[in-house]
């Protein structure tokens, strides 16, 4: 089967996502800058929150550009990518709401290498149905960088319970990493 419909669908809710998250962020009572500074933890896991929504889109999108079909098991592989999504913005409310306080930061972690995970998944099954020699495939390879954010998530969870902003600190790193779009991808398709 095509793969438009998963495309276009995946966009939506990438966007409604993003939609929630914005809408997550309060107006404050009050009109001068000293009004703002409560929202500072809430603005900054929005942040980090829309980049990593920008981040997975733009490889999806990257991946789906580098196939052609998609199977059933595919379209549940996607699903299950984009129900991780869909609690980002619970996340990242009570993470900012509560000042980065262990808990938050590590269930906001704890869903990150879930989405991870089931990111690796689909590439990994879309990979398999186009063949070992498929543009995918290729572009992948042992798909170190997917391993060692999934990794990197483990670090910030557990970083968490000893001090709040490494944990988060480790979830900027994974941002970083994955911030300029998966040039393996990019560089197999030029």
């Amino acid at each position: 089967m095509g793969k438009g419909r998963l495309e276009a669908f995946s966009d939506g809710v990438l966007a409604i996502i993003i939609t929630i998250m914005v809408l997550e962020m309060k107006v404050p009572h009050g009109s001068t800058p000293e009004d703002l500074k409560p929202l500072i933890p809430v603005f900054l896991s929005y942040v980090l929150s829309f980049i990593n929504i920008a981040i997975y889109w733009n490889n999806h999108h990257h991946i789906m550009h580098t196939v052609h079909k998609v199977t059933g098991t595919v379209l549940w592989t996607n699903i299950h990518l984009l129900f991780w999504l869909s609690l980002f913005p619970f996340s990242t409310a009570w993470m900012g709401e509560n000042n980065f306080s262990k808990w938050p930061v590590a269930l906001y972690g704890f869903i990150s290498m879930m989405a991870g995970i089931a990111y690796y998944f689909l590439a990994h099954r879309l990979a398999a149905i186009h063949g070992k020699d498929s543009l995918l495939a290729k572009a992948l390879g042992n798909d170190k960088k997917g391993i060692l954010s999934v990794v990197f998530y483990i670090a910030g969870i557990g970083l968490s319970f000893i001090n709040s902003w490494l944990g988060f600190g480790m979830y900027v790193l994974v941002a970083m990493v994955w911030f300029i779009p998966d040039r393996r991808i990019e560089n197999k398709i030029n």
